[in-house]
């Protein structure tokens, strides 16, 4: 199941006309696209789905909506592990 995740963004940048960012969900932070959601900024919470920004939402829902997904068990699907220790290598 492929669902949308709320995360956080902590950075961003453009590139070719191209702005990324980097978004993090709980201990993970993951590259995702905001050409989408071309009014989202640092300090913002996005919903994401397979590496997109599709929608800026306000704090208490993120944590609302992740709680819930954390809670139902479905984290684990959306965010496996293995990218936790992919990304701290890159920082």
């Amino acid at each position: 199941m492929c669902l949308a995740v709320p995360g956080k963004i902590v950075s961003a940048e453009e590139c070719n006309g191209l702005r990324s960012a980097r978004v993090q969900f709980g201990g993970i932070t993951r590259q995702v696209s905001l050409d989408f959601v071309p009014e989202a900024a640092v300090g913002d919470y996005v919903l994401v789905h397979v590496g997109f920004a599709i929608s800026v939402v306000n704090a208490e829902e993120a944590q609302r909506t992740y709680q819930l997904l954390e809670e139902m068990g479905v984290l684990e699907e959306e965010l496996p592990q293995e990218a936790e220790v992919a990304d701290e290598g890159r920082r």
